[in-house]
């Protein structure tokens, strides 16, 4: 299980603002390339985004759901990856003084992917996320980004 941390300067409805726009999922996802379509009731239970995920050339169109959501205390997705299956990745925010303490717990939950879990994989996502936590709270705080 792939469990990050990371303190947001900012307020708890400042960090979720950005989680509740589905559309904006590529300015901060890791290896999202675009939003093709985000359910207008996002981050409703059962609202779906539709993107482009990918590498390089290499892309593949899926989808994500959300399974979970306290408004601006948790947000739980269930996202589709093929051909490696599904992903559980949970948001929760924590008050503390005037910023956020997030949490972002993201693990395998069907198919070849939770099949083949293993420490290379969990390196890889703890990579992953650390830069994706650092992106949200770029976003959350209104920074530029570096460069």
């Amino acid at each position: 299980m792939a469990q990050r941390q990371q303190l947001i300067e900012t307020s708890p409805d400042h960090v979720w603002a950005v989680l509740a726009d589905g559309r904006r999922y590529a300015e901060w996802v890791v290896g999202t390339k675009e939003i093709l379509h985000a359910d207008s009731h996002w981050p409703a239970v059962g609202a779906r985004l539709r993107f482009r995920v990918g590498f390089g050339p290499a892309t593949l169109e899926d989808t994500c759901v959300v399974r979970i959501s306290e408004h601006m205390r948790r947000l739980e997705l269930e996202a589709k990856a093929d051909p490696f299956g599904t992903a559980r990745i949970a948001f929760t925010l924590i008050p503390w003084a005037a910023h956020t303490l997030v949490i972002l717990d993201e693990h395998p939950l069907r198919g070849p992917g939770a099949r083949l879990q293993g420490p290379a994989s969990e390196l890889m996502l703890h990579l992953r996320n650390r830069r994706m936590l650092a992106n949200l709270a770029r976003h959350a705080t209104g920074e530029r980004a570096p460069g």
